[in-house]
């Protein structure tokens, strides 16, 4: 034996025999506390009782080995893999399956001492069990004569006693009526006192009367002398002994139940279940004849034999068989037949009452002899998933072993009962009814070794937990939901309210920016968000100032669970520390990339191909806390601000739903932001848009305008200036363009700024590096149109160019920061 293998079974007998110890006792408890009626109150001294519970607990070996040998199990693995003594062993190229060999072959050697304690052992204790219940059965309880009412406790005799000295152990007023005589209350003796003693063996009971008198009637009366003789004698002290029987416990000198089911082994329920098979067949061939012979009330047995009735000598299918001449007759016929049918019955009910017993007592012997077997298996069973488990769980000691390997035992327990209950009862058969719990066990431990021996317990367990902490968060929402406070201003922010309130969650207010009058009319306009409240009845706050104590006030009086912004200004440390879940933001961006008021248009500026949204804790700064959840969205090449800023609304949306479910349940971590920074890469800020940025300029690249002009549509709109020979400008808000094809170029590049146009449907503008045509536009004061409709009405397109706008450089210091 290697030393690895001693090193392991060492750690797995030392639990083993401790847990078994430990298992058996508090079965013994429990068997002390379903016959503890029968043992008080017999006088019954320490010894008889602990041979009582000894072979009470022997018992219950059945269900002590299966659950030791799994908790043991479950145990041992668990405190290897949770010393990292397990993944030591697997870096030396041992693999799990042979680690845990040994322990392998100690499940086996105890299941076979599991089957021979089964066979051997539990049928003598039940043997030995039933003949002491018997034997305190029969003991009498001690005498213990209760004050002011008649005791009849002492076979012959009844008394009564007015007052008792608990000290002394005095009894005063005694009367004792003796009825031995069988002839009523002829004898009474009266006292004042009395002392009661009971002989070490309980065969007989002195009482030691005072200051008394004894009263004896002679009512040997008859036709001619009809006088009754009273004879008064009066004591000073007297002494009166009466015989007891069955007061002291008498153990028998050997086990006599041995004929019970429980109490036979292997070799004797097999010789039983043959006797008894083979008188039930005798008892069935004898109902078979009753029945089918002579003397059976069915007197014309051979139609119910086919080939008898294809003779011909009874054809039903004739219309002329039954049919009487006689209606009197047929009445007759008709009563005889019910008569005859109805005694029938009653005698196949009869028999089947015979038959009865037989047939539970073969159901009960089958059951118990495969459940010998059953029995050792489960100890196989639990081992397999016990062991797998310790390694997948991590967890060693009384903890988390404790409460699994109970829950699975459980499950065995439970499942053994019913199964064996069914098959008493005749619902099933009795191998059905003995292997129930292990064809229950069986997938289970087969599954959790596989898991264990492919090493993907990392994940599978992660998943059960966050599976286990849905549960939990779904039964707790039915008594109390989660009470949110959302807030946000723009469109982007209505999509994942929505969201919160069509997937049930309890929004319970919203806050969002104060009106403000805008337009030309300076009418008020409301935020999208507080529109989107108002139809749906939320409550909604809208401070001016995020610190003002009237507001602070407010939002703490919702008692929020948790603070979801989106779309917000920065919340002071007062505010998003408030809620006990924290607060978390919806960025429009893959954080750390783009922190700032303008992620979208930003990613859209610089040219990137993939953006995302992003889910962080809120703290002190700006866009800077632990990440929580992220989801990537592809730019197009043809992609505006707009139709980016539309799809991540969507997954913004169901991101802030899973994020709001995740933080419910406690599955949710934090990454700090640095963690997503890979190598030398630099972090690109996204700034408020100001309006240099958004004047074009024309010396850029063509990559660098048409992405600018796509990161800047539908809002705040790139821009130019068309300024005419006489030098008029006329500003242009662009929407849509794309690089302009060579066979509208000549071979000499345009210059940037020069404007290229045929005058119906083209219009094209010069770059550092070719052109870009433009297809959207809107000129000051006008609507937007397409480039067709504009050239309508604007002449002479060639002799106009465009502003140079903000130069690369300063368009670089902002773009970057």
């Amino acid at each position: 034996m290697k030393r690895l293998d001693r090193f392991i079974l060492k750690s797995f007998v030392g639990p083993f025999i401790a847990i078994l110890l430990v298992v058996v006792f508090i079965f013994m408890m429990q068997f002390l506390w379903v016959y503890i009626d029968e043992l008080v109150g017999k006088g019954l001294n320490l010894g008889i009782i602990a041979e009582f519970l000894l072979w009470g607990s022997c018992t219950m070996l059945p269900y002590s080995l299966p659950l030791a040998t799994l908790l043991a199990s479950m145990m041992t693995v668990g405190q290897m893999a949770e010393n990292n003594e397990l993944i030591a062993i697997k870096s030396a190229g041992v693999p799990l399956s042979r680690t845990l060999a040994p322990l392998f072959i100690a499940a086996g050697i105890i299941s076979v001492l599991a089957f021979y304690a089964s066979n051997d052992l539990v049928p003598y204790s039940f043997d030995q069990i039933y003949t002491l219940r018997d034997d305190i059965g029969k003991t009498k309880g001690e005498i213990n004569i209760p004050s002011g009412t008649f005791y009849d406790g002492i076979d012959g005799y009844i008394l009564r006693v007015e007052s008792q000295d608990r000290s002394s152990g005095m009894l005063h007023k005694v009367m004792v009526y003796d009825h031995t005589g069988n002839k009523g209350n002829t004898t009474l003796t009266l006292a004042d006192s009395a002392m009661m003693k009971m002989s070490k063996a309980k065969d007989y009971l002195t009482f030691t009367l005072y200051n008394g008198a004894n009263y004896q009637e002679n009512n040997t009366r008859n036709y001619r002398d009809t006088t009754l003789e009273l004879q008064r004698i009066a004591f000073d002290r007297q002494e009166l002994i009466i015989r007891l029987e069955n007061y002291n416990f008498q153990k028998s000198d050997s086990a006599r139940y041995g004929n019970q089911v429980k109490a036979m082994n292997l070799k004797q329920l097999t010789h039983n279940r043959d006797s008894l098979t083979e008188l039930f067949d005798r008892t069935h061939e004898k109902h078979y004849v009753m029945m089918m012979g002579p003397t059976s009330h069915l007197r014309r047995t051979e139609q119910l034999d086919t080939a008898w009735a294809a003779k011909g000598l009874r054809a039903f299918e004739n219309p002329e068989y039954l049919k009487w001449d006689d209606l009197e007759q047929q009445v007759h016929d008709y009563n005889t037949a019910s008569d005859l049918a109805s005694q029938t019955a009653d005698e196949l009910i009869n028999l089947n009452r015979e038959v009865y017993e037989y047939q539970f007592y073969l159901r009960r012997m089958n059951l118990d002899i495969l459940k010998k077997f059953a029995g050792a298996l489960a100890c196989l069973i639990l081992f397999f998933i016990g062991a797998p488990m310790g390694a997948l769980i991590r967890k060693g000691g009384l903890g988390a072993s404790a409460i699994i390997s109970v829950l699975f035992f459980v499950l065995y327990y439970i499942a053994d009962i019913v199964g064996s209950k069914l098959a008493k009862d005749g619902a099933v058969g009795a191998a059905w009814g003995a292997f129930f719990a292990t064809t229950i066990l069986l997938p289970i431990g087969v599954f959790l070794s596989w898991k264990a021996v492919n090493d993907s317990s990392v994940s599978d367990m992660d998943q059960l937990k966050t599976w286990w902490k849905s549960v939990k968060s779904k039964v707790m929402s039915v008594f109390k939901k989660t009470r949110i406070v959302y807030m946000g201003t723009p469109e982007f922010a209505v999509a994942p309210l929505d969201a919160l309130i069509k997937k049930g969650y309890k929004v319970v207010g919203v806050v969002t920016v104060a009106d403000k009058p805008a337009g030309r009319g300076l009418k008020v306009n409301e935020s999208a968000v507080k529109k989107y409240a108002v139809q749906h009845g939320i409550p909604v706050l809208q401070p001016v100032k995020l610190k003002d104590p009237g507001f602070i006030e407010a939002l703490r009086a919702w008692k929020a669970d948790l603070f979801v912004v989106v779309a917000f200004r920065m919340l002071p440390e007062e505010v998003w520390r408030m809620p006990r879940l924290g607060t978390f933001n919806l960025h429009a961006a893959l954080l750390p990339q783009y922190r700032g008021a303008a992620p979208i248009n930003w990613a859209v500026i610089n040219g990137e191909r993939v953006t995302g949204v992003t889910t962080f804790m809120i703290d002190k700064d700006i866009d800077t806390g632990g990440i929580i959840l992220r989801q990537e969205c592809r730019i197009g090449p043809e992609d505006t601000a707009g139709d980016v800023h539309d799809r991540l609304m969507e997954l913004g949306a169901n991101l802030v739903c899973e994020t709001v479910q995740g933080i419910i349940e406690g599955n949710v971590e934090t990454r700090v932001q640095r963690s997503f920074i890979q190598g030398s890469e630099i972090l690109k800020p996204a700034p408020k848009l100001s309006r240099e940025l958004c004047h074009i300029d024309w010396n850029d690249s063509t990559r660098n305008i048409l992405n600018l002009i796509r990161g800047l549509s539908p809002y705040p709109t790139a821009y130019t200036e068309f300024v005419s020979p006489d030098g008029n400008a006329q500003q242009v808000k662009i929407f849509s363009a794309a690089e302009a094809s060579a066979s509208h170029l000549s071979a000499n590049l345009p210059a940037p700024g020069e404007i290229i146009s045929d005058g119906k449907t083209y219009l094209a503008v010069g770059t550092a590096d070719g052109a870009v045509e433009i297809r959207e536009l809107q000129l000051s004061g006008k609507k937007r149109m397409d480039i067709g409709a504009f050239l309508l009405g604007f002449r002479e397109p060639c002799s106009y160019s465009c502003s140079a706008g903000t130069s690369k450089a300063e368009i670089a210091k902002t773009r970057i920061g």
